[in-house]
């Protein structure tokens, strides 16, 4: 069986590269190439391939919104995207939005042919980079453990944002300059930071306190 492939990508060097791949795999016939995602909705429609092989990021309209009109207007044409672009939330997206296939550009000629046989045949293709980069974003985050402070070390805790010596602070609150040390060092310990600055920073970002 002869799989009829679709190729869209807008640099010729990458487009003209990936047709001279495939031609030479046997069993692959490389049916038409397109500049950008439009044109290759239009050739998919005119040529109907079995394999469409689109890179992500195209003028015009981009392998995303390609590979969506493709599927809609040709369901029985498998969609592939073949693309540089570091996984993310465009990457994660372009899968949920039902491509057949998902690999990147430095993947091998073999496994790409391989890619490009499974999606051909009714099964999904995720490449193993891409798959992890799921996993990790599918796998709940551990719960921050609930921190707990005296109303004391609240209040030093927001002097500690001001530029107040331990001194002043304690001046402040009418405590010793050691017992001011005393709260500063059980606050480092609890927010787990290595020394006033870095504490406060880790507060904002917690919301206990508000820079002024």
């Amino acid at each position: 069986m002869t799989i009829k492939i679709l190729i869209a990508d807008d640099h010729e060097i990458v487009r003209k590269g990936l047709s001279l791949m495939l031609r030479q795999e046997p069993g692959f016939e490389v049916v038409g190439e397109a500049r950008d995602g439009a044109e290759a909705v239009r050739l998919a429609e005119s040529l109907a391939p079995d394999v469409a092989l689109l890179d992500l990021m195209m003028p015009v309209m981009d392998g995303r919104a390609a590979a969506i009109e493709i599927k809609r207007s040709r369901p029985a044409i498998r969609v592939m995207i073949l693309s540089g672009v570091e996984p993310g939330e465009l990457v994660f997206e372009t899968i949920e939005a039902g491509v057949d296939g998902y690999a990147i550009k430095d993947i091998s000629p073999a496994e790409l042919s391989r890619a490009i046989r499974t999606v051909a045949e009714g099964k999904r293709y995720i490449h193993a980079a891409v798959t992890q980069a799921l996993l990790e974003r599918a796998a709940p985050r551990p719960a921050r453990p609930q921190i707990k402070f005296s109303p004391r070390e609240l209040d030093v805790l927001h002097l500690m944002a001001t530029a107040a010596t331990y001194k002043e602070i304690g001046g402040q609150l009418f405590i010793a300059e050691e017992t001011v040390r005393s709260h500063v060092k059980s606050i480092l310990a609890k927010l787990d930071q290595p020394n006033r600055t870095q504490a406060v920073v880790a507060a904002v970002k917690m919301g206990l306190i508000k820079l002024e």
